[in-house]
């Protein structure tokens, strides 16, 4: 039974959008096993298709949740954006902003079960290790092969005025 110290409205709310936002994850990753090519080509679409699956087995608990607190789970689907760029780099691009996006979900859950539900707060953390995870490794995937340093930080000066990109 669900501790009435929560924020039931809220954490419906938000595990709602958890749950759309999974859901656009396992339509992503689906479209994006379907447009790679290369020599490449099949272990980046195993490796597509696992992580549909995955987002699919997310999207079940935030639903399964929902529903655990009494209430409805959202029929919607997270945005969805196609910018008709395949390039495996881009891909994995567009995979790493999602990923941040779902990530910040989940911390937001965990900041409002926190001492509060030890179930929410457990399933949120779980889901934080696991994006985290999944956040590295598609980091390590758009390093170039020597390159020790993380992507997402060399990346990151281009964004700053004053300094150069590489």
């Amino acid at each position: 039974m669900p501790n009435r110290d929560i924020d039931k409205s809220a954490i419906v709310k938000l595990l709602n959008e958890i749950l759309e936002m999974e859901l656009a994850g396992v339509v992503r990753y689906t479209h994006y096993s379907m447009m790679v090519y290369g020599y490449g080509r099949i272990p980046i679409v195993s490796w597509l298709r696992g992580q549909a699956g995955e987002s699919m087995a997310h999207a079940e608990k935030a639903g399964e949740l929902v529903t655990t607190l009494g209430e409805h789970p959202s029929l919607a689907i997270g945005p969805l954006l196609e910018t008709h760029n395949h390039d495996i780099g881009a891909i994995l691009r567009e995979s790493l902003a999602h990923e941040r996006q779902t990530l910040v979900a989940y911390q937001k859950l965990l900041e409002l079960a926190e001492g509060r539900s030890v179930m929410l707060e457990e399933y949120a953390r779980e889901m934080i290790y696991a994006e985290e995870l999944h956040l590295g490794e598609v980091d390590k995937m758009l390093r170039n092969p020597g390159d020790i340093g993380k992507f997402e930080e060399r990346a990151a000066p281009a964004k700053s005025a004053g300094k150069k990109s590489r």
